[in-house]
């Protein structure tokens, strides 16, 4: 139990260094907006080649990577589904509704999390790796074609592997499916950038935070509740039975999944929003409400399935 409440005092100590920025005003009304395209553009994708070229290749296509894709595809559809036939919303809406009912916080808090609680950091790895090598360039894609109404599909994933952070990705992977070491001298410079980025979201996200109250814009409360309850009880539940009986996992492993499935929405979605301007209040008080409630989902997957 100390693991989970060690791993949500390094998110929160970030989020509430934010909030402070904002509410003091010390960056000024372009701060957010500066430390958002910083994460996206420049630390995010040191970060994802670190993690991915650090990680264990049978870490990343262990079993729990079929089991944790599973489950957010389920989400995923169950999301698109309410908001396209019932609500009827934007395909950016809905996109971004998705993405925070599916996308967990495999970095900010799926590190620690795995550190702390399950006793390996690289326990989250196979979830960043579907997210940052499949996901990712996938949404990243539609997003494109969206906001910069490109009609022609190949267009906009030709865009997607331009980008930063899928280049990063797929480095780091390269790296690992390689079984190359980066020399220390390579090495350190990149990971002393790479530790920039959790922090710098966590307080850009915090920075958000700031003059607004979460559940009080009109329009996207509901989205916002949907989301939340799709990744704090629906995944969790569909990663359970998903492990247990498609895919034969049980005693640890199925515990690592259910955990992963548990993780609060990934702050990217939050930055994917402030870069192309869609889904912005949805995906923070998403954001903001699967961090705060994952904390009792958590600790009951520690005392239901915990081994």
């Amino acid at each position: 139990m100390t693991g989970v409440l060690t791993g949500f005092a390094v998110v929160g100590v970030a989020i509430i260094t934010g909030y402070i920025i904002g509410r003091i005003d010390l960056l000024g009304e372009t701060g957010g907006h500066v430390l958002g395209r910083l994460s996206f553009f420049v630390l995010n994708p040191f970060l994802m080649f670190i993690v991915l070229s650090d990680a264990d290749v049978e870490m990343l296509f262990s079993s729990l990577l079929p089991a944790s894709a599973a489950a957010a595809v389920a989400v995923f559809v169950v999301y698109i589904l309410i908001a396209k036939l019932a609500w009827r919303r934007p395909w950016g809406d809905t996109v971004m509704g998705a993405l925070a009912s599916g996308q967990v916080n495999g970095n900010n808090v799926g590190i620690p999390i795995s550190t702390y609680l399950l006793g390996n950091a690289a326990y989250s790895a196979p979830i960043i790796l579907m997210q940052q090598i499949a996901l990712t360039p996938i949404t990243l894609a539609v997003l494109d074609a969206l906001t910069s109404g490109e009609s022609k599909w190949w267009k906009a994933i030709v865009r997607v592997f331009r980008n930063p952070l899928v280049l990063g990705s797929l480095g780091g992977l390269i790296v690992a499916l390689a079984g190359w070491e980066i020399p220390p001298l390579v090495h350190e410079p990149l990971q002393l950038v790479a530790n920039a980025a959790v922090p710098i979201i966590l307080i850009s996200f915090g920075m958000s935070l700031h003059g607004q109250r979460v559940l009080t814009t009109r329009g996207t409360r509901r989205d916002a509740l949907v989301a939340t309850a799709l990744k704090l009880v629906v995944m969790p539940v569909a990663a359970y039975l998903l492990g247990r009986f498609a895919f034969g996992l049980e005693g640890h492993a199925l515990y690592v999944v259910v955990v992963l499935a548990a993780l609060p929405t990934a702050q990217n979605v939050f930055n994917y929003a402030q870069r192309y301007g869609v889904g912005y209040v949805l995906t923070r008080d998403a954001v903001f409400l699967t961090t705060v409630g994952c904390v009792p989902v958590l600790f009951a997957a520690a005392l239901l399935l915990g081994t």
